[in-house]
């Protein structure tokens, strides 16, 4: 079977998604606990869990965290890391965000991080969420998000050049639209900067790459600097993206 480029992308890396400091250790990944405050009895579905931090950091608190993916190498990473976790309670399955394998209304809490810049509708995923969320349940979601216009397709142009299985990051304006259509309520939203150091985030590169990466920072128009904040110098070279945070019921 032929892979996608998101299969391809996540495959190959899967060791780097473990340990890479935006999804291990970014503050989004906290918040999501003290948004959502799980309670002990509840059913917890991470939706293309990567690295699996999400489920990680949900185990402990729940009864039960299914993680899905559609490349195999991440669940088979996730599986070994849970176990040496000690969290028994976690379980993986492949899954397409569009196409869960779930019954209707079975989780309490469906979440999904830094992800949904890949999936091939992200309304399809929200409408599968709404479908195997219980009546009251919450969608957690966080996702890199961009401003509209100009400075959004760079941005987007930019990350696309260096990962190819990258789509489009939303507006917030674009994610509040499609999560009210899809049957939710919103109870809070936020935007997260994170800090992003250019070598550890174009390693996987050659230096012809990295340094095409390097000038389409430090060469942008002034807008894309105001969002993109290239800064330092050296191994010091950083620039900044931007979470967006949702936190909703389902009617």
């Amino acid at each position: 079977m032929n892979k996608t480029p998101s299969q391809q992308q996540f495959g190959q890396n899967s060791a780097f998604y473990l340990t890479s400091t935006p999804h291990a250790t970014g503050k989004s990944l906290q918040r999501l606990v003290d948004l959502t405050a799980p309670e002990s009895t509840w059913r917890v579905l991470d939706i293309a869990t990567g690295g699996g931090h999400v489920a990680y950091t949900f185990a402990p608190h729940v009864a039960r965290v299914w993680a899905t993916d559609i490349t195999q190498e991440m669940l088979d990473m996730v599986k070994a890391e849970a176990a040496k976790r000690g969290l028994g309670n976690l379980r993986t399955t492949y899954a397409k965000a569009e196409a869960l394998p779930f019954e209707d209304e079975s989780f309490d809490l469906v979440t999904c991080r830094i992800a949904p810049h890949h999936f091939d509708s992200i309304p399809d995923y929200l409408t599968e969420a709404h479908r195997v969320l219980k009546p009251g349940g919450t969608l957690a979601v966080v996702d890199n998000i961009v401003p509209a216009g100009p400075v959004g397709d760079y941005v987007n142009a930019f990350e696309r050049l260096r990962d190819p299985s990258h789509l489009r990051a939303w507006t917030m304006e674009e994610w509040r639209a499609a999560i009210e259509a899809a049957g939710f309520a919103i109870g809070h939203e936020e935007q997260l900067f994170k800090p992003m150091v250019f070598k550890s985030w174009a390693s996987r590169y050659d230096d012809v790459m990295k340094r095409l990466l390097r000038a389409l920072l430090t060469q942008a128009t002034p807008e894309v600097k105001t969002f993109l904040e290239p800064q330092g110098d050296g191994d010091a070279f950083s620039f900044r993206l931007c979470e967006g945070l949702f936190i909703a019921k389902r009617d």
